[in-house]
């Protein structure tokens, strides 16, 4: 027996090698598939922004300028040099850390994006931070009053918030609370650059309004959905037969596995709050990195275009690989008792041989649309059979 046990724990623990191993290529492939793209997307930048219309050189110097200048600019820029060349040039200062130099100001873009990036960190985890709980609480409610008024009202204001684009709803929040109804809040968010943006609380007040108001009416959904399928389930119908109490049912049984698919949704929405700011901060006029690519794009500043984009693609590809990560590795995964490991058998335990198990199972509604005698009397009768069956699995 004590051979039997050995091999058996050896032959446990090469799968568990083998599961980490293949998890551990499944993350490599997928980091490697993220360079790749990032390449690809980098390369597209460069030739896109190569492609627009005008001259550099013009923009620079202005329509007055003769063309020896403009030829002389040029070729310190090193726009005479083929284009794969300029993209290698471009692609290594990337690489070094060295973005070039703004066309505009003459500024490093490195240093001018840093305090932008800054600026829209600072805003996206301030309406992430508001956004979760809210999510949370508005779905759970929503999924525990299906089909009722509530969740009636929530369904339809929540399909009529992700049908308005951002900048309508952002004007009419300026309307109400900055400028026509209430003034309270300054309608746009000007931050001096040397400040940090949370010395200024209240310009930040619209703009993290607008982006929680679209992300909550996502993530809320995607929340109720969850719940009611957890909700549903064989093992949250086992415990309210075994008569578990309605709150250690929703908050040990129920919400842990409806947040399984909520984490890495979260991370996408990080992802969407880190590029999809650009509508928002240009209609606050908010300092961060959306501003500065509309800025950059009416100036034709290509290095700031370049870096703006290929940052935002960059947290497009974190946060995506975050969330491929959660997903792997179920964070927030299912606590049901049925999916728990089987207990091993123990040299010197009183018998080498597990218990008999006695699982009863129910269809969904089995009981539920009986009269509440029946649903009660059925539950005594029954009691003893699940209790042993969720004494078991808990073990």
């Amino acid at each position: 027996m004590t051979e039997m046990i050995a091999l058996s724990r050896e032959r446990g623990s090469g799968a568990v090698r083998r599961r980490r191993r293949r998890t551990m290529m499944r993350w490599g492939g997928k980091l490697l598939q993220g360079v790749i793209t990032l390449l690809l997307v980098s390369l597209l930048i460069f030739f896109a922004t190569q492609a627009m219309p005008g001259d550099v050189a013009k923009v620079i110097l202005g329509v007055n300028a003769t063309p020896e200048r403009l030829a002389t600019l040029r070729k310190e820029l090193g726009l005479d040099a083929p284009l794969l060349q300029q993209y290698l040039t471009w692609l290594g200062g990337i690489l070094r850390g060295d973005w070039g130099v703004s066309l505009t100001n003459g500024a490093p873009v490195a240093d001018t994006l840093s305090l932008r990036l800054r600026n829209s960190l600072t805003l996206g985890a301030l309406a992430l931070i508001i956004m979760l709980p809210i999510s949370l609480v508005i779905g759970v409610i929503a999924a525990q009053r299906k089909d009722r008024v509530f969740d009636k009202l929530f369904m339809g204001g929540s399909m009529v918030v992700n049908a308005v684009p951002e900048f309508v709803l952002g004007t009419v929040l300026i309307a109400l609370f900055g400028t026509t109804v209430f003034r309270i809040f300054p309608p746009v968010s000007l931050i001096p650059p040397a400040d940090m943006p949370w010395w200024h609380p209240l310009a930040l007040v619209l703009p993290v309004t607008t982006l929680v108001i679209g992300g909550v009416a996502y993530l809320s959904r995607l929340v109720r959905v969850s719940f009611i399928d957890v909700m549903n389930s064989e093992f949250i119908q086992t415990a309210q037969l075994k008569g578990l109490s309605t709150r250690r049912i929703l908050y040990r049984h129920a919400l842990p596995n409806a947040l399984a698919p909520i984490i890495p949704a979260a991370s996408l929405v990080a992802a969407f709050l880190i590029g999809g700011t650009v509508v928002v901060e240009y209609l606050f006029s908010y300092p961060g990195i959306g501003l500065s690519l509309v800025e950059s794009v009416g100036n034709r500043d290509l290095p700031m275009i370049q870096a703006v984009v290929l940052i935002i693609a960059s947290a497009y590809f974190v946060f995506n690989f975050i969330a491929d990560l959660l997903s792997d590795a179920g964070l927030g995964g299912t606590h049901d008792p049925a999916e728990r490991p089987e207990p091993r058998a123990r040299v010197g335990a009183p018998s080498a041989l597990p218990r008999a198990r006695t699982v009863l199972r129910l269809e969904p509604g089995a009981l539920g649309d009986r009269p509440r005698g029946a649903h009660d009397a059925a539950r005594l009768l029954l009691h003893p059979l699940i209790d042993k069956s969720i004494r078991y699995r808990h073990r």
